[in-house]
């Protein structure tokens, strides 16, 4: 079962990743990434980066789709995106989330800064205001200690 969902540019690091692995006594961690899921080296970094005793995978959005159609995920998991982009697509595809969690989304050339850790691109903000239009609670919250901020209200 989907527990939590995710984005954090980073995927997944340190502190971060393990505070809210324990708070949703997390499994498996399921990462949607088009690029990654094709890059083996990248697959090993990250699986190296879970905490002990939490599976890894990285599935290309439109597989992972295809896989949940016919099959119940039956571990506790945390599913983990990098951009709201690749969130859309996975809701558009049926991948059902109505929870969104952002950690960080760091501030780049050509990103507009909404929070301390949440920036983004004209792309990325249109994807976002198209999530909270079909109703996905969406909040930032870096760590479970941190405050919780509602994005429709900094959007």
């Amino acid at each position: 079962m989907i527990v939590f969902n995710r984005i954090d540019d980073r995927l997944i690091h340190g502190q971060v990743v393990t505070t809210w692995v324990n708070m949703y006594k997390i499994e498996q961690i399921i990462i949607l990434n088009n690029k990654i899921a094709h890059d083996k080296t990248q697959k090993n970094i990250l699986a190296m980066a879970a905490p002990q005793g939490i599976r890894v995978k990285v599935f290309s959005i439109a597989k992972f789709a295809e896989i949940i159609e016919s099959n119940d995920i039956t571990r506790r998991t945390m599913l983990l995106f990098s951009n709201s982009e690749d969130v859309l697509q996975a809701v558009e595809l049926g991948v059902p989330i109505k929870e969104l969690n952002i950690g960080g989304m760091r501030f780049q050339e050509g990103r507009k800064r909404l929070t301390k850790t949440l920036s983004v691109t004209p792309n990325e903000n249109a994807a976002f205001k198209k999530l909270l239009a079909d109703g996905v609670d969406i909040s930032v919250q870096m760590v479970p200690n941190d405050e919780r901020i509602e994005l429709k209200e900094v959007i």
